[in-house]
């Protein structure tokens, strides 16, 4: 009874853990940080941030197109495929022109990926013009 315990317990354990990694078919998105918090800034200043991501997978990967929820986000995005185990970048720009208050903005990643499409966030309080 105790091995057949043991067996059903290292079983279960070796399906999670490969469960948690990228699939062993196709390209797989895997970022270093999915969300970005900005320290407080004045509305009128503009802030940057690069998402890096890498390859996991087994094929190379095709950012297709990167969505975002409003114009005042601009993200560019690596062109070329990234082959496995290779590295890309997704700079994120914010414009907060006419913004006010907390803003989180949401990032969509359409690629080839197995696990696409994937999203990033931003985040960042902004604070009224100084001196108004």
């Amino acid at each position: 009874m105790k091995r057949l315990f043991l067996v059903t317990i290292l079983v279960t354990a070796f399906f999670t853990v490969n469960a948690q990694t990228a699939p062993k078919t196709g390209p797989y998105i895997k970022f270093a940080e999915k969300s970005h918090e900005f320290p407080d800034i004045y509305e009128g200043d503009s802030v940057k941030y690069v998402f890096k991501f890498t390859n996991d997978g087994v094929a190379p990967l095709i950012l297709s197109d990167v969505v975002t929820t409003c114009g005042c986000t601009t993200p560019k995005w690596t062109k070329d495929p990234v082959l496995p185990g290779g590295k890309g970048e997704i700079p994120v720009g914010f414009k907060s022109e006419g913004k006010m208050g907390i803003q989180n903005k949401v990032i969509t990643i359409l690629s080839n990926a197995t696990n696409s499409p994937e999203r990033i966030t931003i985040r960042v309080n902004v604070l009224p013009k100084k001196g108004k």
